[in-house]
């Protein structure tokens, strides 16, 4: 460092010419520091914005009665049930009396009612069977080979191709 002082003068001189050595080198190759500040940032903005996008919005009082009544049905429907027998055995001949009247009701109504239902319950199962993640074990990924087993192509048979009786028997009937 002497011999740089004495070409320069002061050491302030050499800091300054130090600095402008690394700014003109950050021109031809960039900084990996500043590359990784830029980087970061922008990862932070992504996840902010995708934050914002996601985020919930306030509920008002409509908003939480509709999902309350969206919670009924599977338990009105399970407790329906379990009353239908408990009122079976309470009282069984007005019971019978409800299900001729049931018995009653036209075969497509039956349909509508399965569709409606089906439709109604079957949505949200469908939802997350649909978004599920399933992971193939290591082991099943790529079949391997039993020893000794053959693993070539298998050919056609030789042969000629117009010696096919059914397909004789199409011909002269199609002509």
């Amino acid at each position: 460092m002497g011999l740089i002082s004495a070409i320069f003068g002061n050491p302030g001189t050499v800091q300054a010419v130090a600095g402008g050595v690394a700014q003109v080198a950050e021109v031809f190759t960039p900084s990996a520091t500043r590359r990784m500040e830029l980087s970061a940032e922008a990862q932070t903005a992504a996840l902010a914005q995708l934050g914002a996008e996601y985020q919930l919005a306030p509920q008002g009082w409509f908003d939480r009665f509709v999902n309350g009544l969206n919670r009924l049905p599977r338990p009105l429907l399970a407790f329906g049930t379990i009353g239908l027998f408990a009122y079976a055995m309470v009282d069984p001949l007005s019971f019978a009396q409800r299900m001729v009247g049931l018995n009653a009701v036209p075969e497509p109504l039956w349909w509508l009612l399965g569709a409606v239902v089906a439709f109604y319950f079957g949505a949200r199962e469908t939802h997350y069977f649909r978004n599920r993640a399933v992971a193939v074990p290591p082991e099943l990924s790529t079949p391997t080979p039993v020893q000794g087993e053959d693993t070539s192509i298998p050919t056609a048979p030789a042969g000629d191709v117009n010696d096919n009786p059914a397909l004789a028997d199409w011909r002269a009937t199609v002509r």
